[in-house]
């Protein structure tokens, strides 16, 4: 079935074929009691199925609201939002939730697990939400635990569980539903160096395995381990560039 095309696409989006999240002029305002905040200012983007990006910028930058759009945690002032071949940019409430539920797992800093539940049922919450039958749940939710290495602590509680253990459990359940894209939010930001590596490391481990993330830092050492790096700043993209490891040498792309 084709797809029809955004109006005034850029020319790298002919084909929507292979393109995970394409943005065309993007923008988002808030209205600060009278005052008009800028966030994102004409954003253009693309990612293509299994990418490895870093969004980077200062407080201020416009990295947290774009993350929140590619998240369909909200909606832009204007411009066109496509997400998975589906232009998503006005799409009503319940209509972003259904396709928050089907295309996208969320990695947050504080982990966001239940505390009285044990990391098999924090992991299966997802599919209870989206009507999974008990057997399917169980095997689902085992599987993503095993994917993280934390097949041998299905049933213990957080407090039970290291940082870097309740942050894979936290990563375990974005994966339980299998989504097009994971986005990670500051996800080493509660973790100590090591234990923030080790998680990196994990998240290399996905990509390598086909998923496609888009991942927001601070920090230049975590953004490191990702394959491309997005320089926001005053809600522009600055730089957009890919990390030729092989090579040690970073290209710039057009933006």
């Amino acid at each position: 079935m084709s797809v029809a095309l955004p109006l005034n696409a850029p020319a790298a989006a002919s084909s929507l074929r292979g393109v995970m999240i394409m943005t065309n002029r993007l923008t988002r305002n808030y209205d600060m009691g009278g005052d008009v905040v800028h966030a994102l200012r004409g954003v253009d983007l693309e990612i293509r199925r299994n990418e490895f990006v870093a969004v980077m910028g200062p407080s201020g930058s416009g990295k947290t609201t774009l993350m929140n759009l590619l998240g369909c945690l909200d909606t832009p002032t204007s411009g066109e939002y496509w997400l998975n071949g589906r232009d998503v940019s006005d799409l009503d409430d319940q209509e972003l939730a259904r396709i928050r539920n089907k295309e996208i797992g969320f990695v947050f800093q504080t982990f966001n697990l239940l505390p009285r539940a044990d990391a098999l049922h924090n992991v299966e919450l997802p599919l209870i939400y989206a009507g999974i039958g008990p057997k399917a749940r169980y095997e689902a939710a085992a599987a993503a635990l095993e994917l993280v290495g934390l097949a041998d602590r299905m049933e213990h509680l957080p407090n039970e569980l290291s940082g870097g253990q309740r942050q894979r459990v936290a990563i375990a359940r974005a994966l339980v539903h299998t989504p097009s894209i994971l986005l990670a939010d500051e996800p080493t930001g509660n973790l100590d160096t090591r234990t923030g590596d080790e998680i990196m490391t994990l998240f290399e481990d996905l990509w390598e395995a086909g998923q496609t993330i888009v991942l927001v830092t601070h920090e230049h050492d975590i953004a490191a381990h990702a394959r491309r790096q997005i320089h926001l700043r005053d809600g522009i993209i600055e730089r957009d560039f890919t990390v030729e490891r092989d090579f040690t040498t970073e290209t710039e792309r057009n933006t």
